[in-house]
């Protein structure tokens, strides 16, 4: 059996879908496991932007390479989810400690506390 360009190609693509998936999957477990609502918004926040971003990243690279077409909706999809999920997640985790949600018990620092109570 021999593998010509194309048969790499989408396998490369298959494996950068399949490590999407596996990123996504890991933020679920994250989610569910993690103690409270910072600690889950720090895993979603990072794993599932990257799951996100590869799946996407290998469905732009399938039509680019394979199907010989330049999306420009998945270009900009990709640029807004690694744009917005962050920003997206550090504003929930600030208003979730300025509404007093409490951190978990194992946690051992606070230092957002005294920039706070500097203000």
């Amino acid at each position: 059996m021999s593998l010509n360009s194309s048969t790499l190609i989408e396998l490369g693509i298959g494996i950068i879908i399949l490590i999407g998936t596996i990123f996504g999957f890991l933020s679920a477990i994250g989610f569910i496991r993690l103690p409270d609502v910072y600690n889950r918004a720090h895993a979603l926040a990072k794993s599932s932007t990257l799951g996100v971003l590869f799946v996407l990243l290998g469905t732009f690279l399938f039509f680019l390479f394979v199907e010989d077409y330049f999306s420009i909706k998945l270009f900009l999809g990709i640029f807004f989810v690694f744009l917005t999920t962050p920003v997206s997640s550090h504003v929930i985790c600030r208003s979730a400690y300025r509404a007093q949600v409490p951190l978990a018990k194992a946690s051992v620092r606070d230092d957002l506390k005294e920039v706070l109570e500097k203000v």
